[in-house]
């Protein structure tokens, strides 16, 4: 079963020893229409665009204005409303996708980890990448050669064991952290 979910942010349990942990809230999702695979057609809120489209949809399901986006998921819900929260309340491991954080164009150092260069006066290799290849033979650069180039930003999936779920106020607080920022949207699916 899927869910949409905001990051709150990290912190950590008061039990000895401490447990880092990401407090992630629930977005309130309304179930339109159900599909014979288990899939769904969910509405929820995100801004305050609107235009004839989502009016249509709005209209087409019964909906409050404040619902305007529409995503498919896989729910437990054998009918229209809202969303069944039952396997998340028995969840013991989570997988959550989100965005990294978007790092811009990086060096080889940032993205890969390369060593670089003394910082020494005098060196005149300090975070360059280095060689990229060999001489006449093969005279050209490897496939999947590792380069300065675009870091973060790109979709990453990760499993997470659940602590708790506060079911009253809609916060999933699971192990260790989880790419992103702080608010930004992701889907987390219960895998057991």
């Amino acid at each position: 079963m899927e869910y949409l979910v905001e990051k709150i942010g990290m912190s950590r349990t008061i039990a000895v020893p401490s447990v880092p942990v990401t407090l992630l809230k629930l977005k309130e999702m309304k179930v339109c229409e159900i599909f014979e695979d288990g899939r769904a057609i969910v509405a929820y809120q995100s801004g305050k665009k609107h235009n004839k489209a989502i009016e249509g949809q709005q209209k087409k399901y019964g909906l409050e204005k404040r619902f305007n986006r529409f995503k498919t998921l896989k729910v437990s819900n054998s009918e229209v409303g809202d969303i069944d929260l039952t396997p998340l309340s028995e969840a013991k491991i989570l997988k959550s996708t989100f965005r990294s954080k978007g790092r811009g164009f990086s060096g080889v150092m940032k993205r890969h980890g390369f060593a670089g260069g003394s910082a020494s006066h005098g060196s005149r290799f300090h975070r360059a990448p280095g060689s990229i290849g060999m001489a006449e033979f093969p005279g050209r650069v490897m496939p999947g050669k590792k380069m300065p180039g675009h870091y973060g930003n790109a979709t990453t999936t990760v499993k997470n064991e659940v602590v708790s779920f506060d079911n009253e106020n809609g916060i999933i607080v699971v192990k260790g952290s989880i790419p992103g920022a702080n608010g930004a949207m992701g889907i987390v699916k219960v895998l057991k």
